[in-house]
């Protein structure tokens, strides 16, 4: 039994602070369901991840070639814990809440990455995600050699792009979807499905709602403060929207397309202010 996490604002909040990649990504992501779920303990979701890394201990740290980690660390979640890609009703939002994946062994291909790159870490892997459009993938290495994992198809391993014509069949380590994004890109990866879901029903509270919590694991990314700045607007807090558009003016590089596009809309919303 393990003990029960901090509150889970507190966590995140200093997550982003330390800006710290690797990170604990499992614990990050539970920590951003556990604020939609604040009647639940923790401590069961924290058991499991605990589960996960002992067998990912057992089976992984004697391997010695990354193909055999591949398909050690696609049996741990597939058959030994029964996680698959959630196919039926692949939009709904429990599909991007770690709570309900676990609880369910169903997910998206990022919440489902999540817990390989837990894993994997866990039993002495290296593990990042990658920039793939649309579909996440992470990549393991082991003794200098790598391979790219697909968690949402059984993690099978991926070597060509598929898709469009002009990116099928191009080597994935030759295609900017092959380059790694650091975990902090992962979690907002996540959250992003979330924020996506509640822009498409209308429900711009939801959307201003984990738009925050993004603010929260990237607070220097002035994309993620730009996106909460229109929120709030649309919304009619204005006082909260010239807050964020000051920390994208911040954070953003001066003369950069979105540095303008902020310093221009916190003009016209001071007239509106004053």
């Amino acid at each position: 039994m393990q003990s029960k996490p901090q509150d889970p604002l507190a966590y995140l909040r200093r997550l982003g602070e330390l800006a710290k990649t690797p990170c604990d990504i499992a614990m990050g992501a539970l920590m951003l369901a556990a604020l939609d779920h604040p009647e639940r303990s923790l401590v069961p979701y924290v058991d499991h991840l605990a589960d996960i890394a002992a067998a990912a201990r057992h089976e992984l740290t004697l391997l010695r070639q990354v193909e055999d980690a591949a398909k050690a660390v696609a049996r741990l979640l597939n058959e030994d814990f029964g996680y698959e890609g959630e196919r039926a009703f692949y939009d709904a939002p429990h599909n991007a809440d770690l709570m309900s994946v676990i609880e369910r062994r169903r997910g998206l291909p990022v919440s489902l990455g999540i817990l390989y790159l837990h894993a994997a870490r866990a039993g002495g892997l290296g593990a990042e995600g990658l920039n793939a459009p649309g579909h996440f993938l992470l990549r393991i290495t082991l003794r200098g050699r790598s391979l790219a994992l697909d968690p949402f198809n059984g993690g099978s391993v991926i070597e060509r792009m598929s898709g469009p014509a002009g990116l099928a069949g191009t080597p994935l380590a030759d295609s900017p979807a092959g380059q790694p994004v650091d975990d902090a890109e992962v979690l907002l990866r996540l959250l992003n499905n979330l924020k996506m879901v509640a822009l498409k029903s209308g429900d711009r509270t939801r959307a201003l709602m984990v738009s925050e919590r993004m603010g929260l694991i990237a607070p220097k990314r002035p994309d993620v403060w730009f996106d909460i700045a229109r929120l709030h607007e649309a919304k009619g807090s204005l006082g909260a929207a010239k807050k964020a558009y000051d920390t994208v003016l911040r954070h953003a590089q001066p003369g950069a397309v979105l540095h303008n596009e902020a310093a221009l809309a916190l003009e016209v919303l001071k007239r509106r202010l004053n």
